[in-house]
């Protein structure tokens, strides 16, 4: 499976790398930016996508509108500032900052069991 992990601090994007590789994650691309997202969900569409909701520049609420207009793609939205996410995207699955590696998977798992996909 494949995931597109947004996100503009590495070392984060690290640990949710390593935590979907536990869920069975075998490839994965990194995007900082809100434009940089969703040229890479054009040029291979994710299994998962992870996201921040601040980005700089950008904003991972953008990204994820953006890129999912077609078939649906688990979204689980890893962030410090929830209140822009409650207010405009209230149904999305959310883990705030600092999260636990244990607690990343269990969200994924169940955002994967939502829209069908083996988990």
């Amino acid at each position: 499976m494949h995931a597109l992990i947004i996100e503009d601090e590495p070392l984060i994007a690290m640990l949710i790398e390593d935590s979907l590789l536990e869920c069975g994650f075998t490839s994965f691309e990194f995007a900082a930016c809100a434009d940089d997202a969703v040229a890479c969900a054009r040029s291979r569409c994710p299994d998962l996508i992870t996201a921040d909701v601040e980005l700089n520049p950008g904003s991972g609420i953008d990204a994820v509108d953006a890129i999912c207009s077609g078939p649906p793609i688990p979204v689980v939205f890893v962030t410090g500032s929830p209140q822009k996410l409650v207010q405009r995207n209230p149904d999305h699955l959310l883990l705030l900052k600092p999260f636990r590696a244990s607690d990343l998977i269990a969200i994924v798992r169940l955002a994967l069991e939502r829209t069908g996909k083996p988990a």
